[in-house]
């Protein structure tokens, strides 16, 4: 796993945000920070993490978006004293036939994955902006993490406190997402979005 601080000036606020998959921190990073420290966590390629003490933190925030709101919780004993956790366009569970991308056709994608498949996922996740500029990593890379990000199976979930749901997501689709949320009584904010929303927001603190 990569982890980045994008900001880290001993605010006495944290925020710690999981990346989807394919991404690094440069998708969020026009993002004001606000009163908040910032990290991020991104490719999944592995789930070595480095733990880190944040005890000196007043109020700390994990926000979650696509895979990496199922990748969280793999890090439930790490986070779980967090005060608030946010969900954008995923579920714990978002490798599932009810709540997820359904898994054959994450299966599909995962084995056949090459540069076109690439060009054309980035696409689904949102028409706006050349994604590839947020990615640093070539097909064979990105296919991996697919790979590995199937595998993972988090024993416990945090009880999250918001989720934002995109109408228009192209990637995991959206009765499946309100569906997992409505049976867990977490609150929905639905958007007139693709799965790519962050260009919509100027802070942190917006989201939050």
């Amino acid at each position: 796993m990569r982890c980045k601080w994008l900001n880290k000036i001993g605010n006495k606020n944290l925020t710690v945000f999981f990346n989807g998959w394919g991404m690094d921190e440069k998708i969020v990073s026009h993002l004001d920070f606000g009163g908040y420290d910032v990290m991020t966590y991104s490719d999944y390629r592995n789930l070595d993490i480095n733990v880190t003490d944040f005890s000196q933190y007043d109020k700390k925030v994990l926000i979650a978006w696509s895979m990496g709101v199922m990748v969280c919780n793999y890090f439930y004993e790490i986070f779980k004293d967090f005060d608030k956790f946010i969900a954008i366009n995923g579920t714990p569970k978002a490798i599932d036939d009810e709540y997820g991308i359904p898994k054959v056709i994450y299966n599909l994608t995962a084995e056949n994955f090459n540069e076109n498949s690439s060009i054309k996922f980035m696409k689904k996740i949102t028409p706006k902006i050349e994604l590839h500029n947020y990615c640093s990593r070539n097909t064979e890379e990105l296919q991996k993490e697919l790979l590995c990000i199937k595998e993972i199976n988090p024993e416990k979930y945090f009880k999250f406190d918001k989720a934002y749901v995109s109408l228009k997501d192209r990637i995991i689709p959206a009765k499946n997402q309100i569906k997992y949320w409505s049976e867990n009584k977490t609150p929905v904010t639905e958007l007139d979005l693709p799965h790519y929303i962050f260009d919509e927001f100027k802070s942190w603190d917006e989201i939050i």
